[in-house]
């Protein structure tokens, strides 16, 4: 076997969760190997960014884990900003969900963490918000982030300046074991395309909607999401528009990213479709009449890894050695620092305390078999 280096944790995956795990590895002095078949395929370039536990109406241990996360995030992109040079477009924007009843938002898991809206407050957060909507929700404690244009890139410098070895084009194939049971090497195939046996004693899987290729035992599946970007004028809409089915998140200079059709049943069907396209047309025209007549700038597509209760898998997997740091459907971006946070600290054997080692159980990988 070939060894980049003795002691190096070995992180399976360079999209988001991956950079972001290897970062707070290389932060606490450990040698980290990131191996990554086609960084640009990632969620982490594809998703809007929003940092939403409360507005995407999440309960449960889940919730708890989105708020955990979000309160680490200011830190968190302190942390990526001071080692990279870069910002990464954090911006506490709030975020609105309007309702056509007040029934409707009555029900919503988290109407009591946000604050009540009439119409006359509606238009007041969102002046030209389509005549429909009667009523909402203000999250101001939520907010979004610069994924796709400043995050992505930051974390990759921030990586590179703390000495991470980066193995980009190469496939991994499958993961070794000893005669104890215990990882100790991974079978990849090159950007060159040699097949190489890599030595390493620990690992950490992150990576998203293709989990199951490498761990079977895994419930992680794809749910893929179509996206676009329209430009509005700048300041044209200041909070995110959180609506069923389709929401529009405003950057600070005017462009707006609308996302995102759910397709279960569309595997790793790759392209854009006709009725997806629709689906978020007609949304737009839903939410925000206005934004109909604004050029669109991209269209786009990727892969949520999702798992039976849409929440992540995160520490040890079923092979000694492999932790897990995947399956965050819709919610990856928000729970990048938590995870990263959670993940490092087992691999480096620091010891949770109560609340993260409660976390750490509601999601392990073999919970769906009790």
């Amino acid at each position: 076997m070939t060894a980049a280096s003795a002691s190096a944790v070995c992180v399976l995956g360079g999209g988001l969760m991956g950079l972001a795990v290897a970062h707070q590895l290389a932060r606490r002095g450990q040698s980290v190997s990131v191996i990554s078949r086609r960084r640009s395929e990632a969620a982490g370039f594809v998703a809007a960014g929003m940092l939403a536990p409360h507005a995407e109406g999440l309960s449960g241990k889940l919730l708890e884990l989105g708020q955990a996360s979000l309160e680490r995030i200011p830190r968190w992109v302190a942390q990526i900003e001071g080692d990279s040079g870069l910002g990464c477009g954090l911006r506490t924007s709030g975020i609105v969900v309007p309702f056509r009843t007040a029934t409707e938002r009555d029900l919503y898991p988290t109407a009591s963490l946000g604050q009540t809206l009439d119409r006359t407050g509606l238009e007041r957060e969102i002046p030209d918000l389509g005549p429909e909507w009667s009523t909402g929700l203000l999250f101001e404690q939520d907010g979004q982030i610069d994924n796709r244009r400043q995050l992505m890139r930051a974390l990759e410098r921030a990586c590179v300046s703390l000495g991470v070895h980066f193995m980009e084009g190469a496939e991994v194939l499958g993961l070794e074991k000893d005669a104890a049971g215990q990882l100790s090497g991974i079978h990849l195939r090159s950007a060159e395309g040699e097949q190489q046996q890599l030595s390493c004693r620990q690992a950490v899987l992150c990576s998203g909607a293709w989990s199951q290729q490498l761990v079977p035992q895994l419930p992680v599946f794809p749910v893929k999401g179509q996206m676009l970007s329209l430009q509005g004028p700048r300041e044209a809409l200041k909070r995110v528009i959180f609506g069923p089915g389709t929401y529009l998140v405003p950057r600070e200079d005017g462009l707006i990213v609308v996302g995102a059709t759910s397709e279960r049943g569309a595997g790793f069907a790759e392209g854009l479709t006709p009725d997806g396209q629709k689906q978020l047309q007609t949304g737009i025209a839903s939410l925000l009449p206005i934004a109909a007549n604004w050029p669109p700038m991209e269209r786009w597509w990727g892969f949520r890894p999702c798992t039976p209760d849409e929440g992540p898998l995160l520490g040890p997997g079923p092979l000694p050695g492999l932790w897990l740091a995947c399956g965050h459907h819709r919610n990856g971006v928000l729970l990048a620092a938590i995870t990263a946070e959670l993940t490092a600290g087992g691999v480096m054997k620091k010891a949770p305390n109560a609340a993260e080692e409660a976390l750490l159980e509601a999601f392990r990988w073999d919970r769906f078999e009790n």
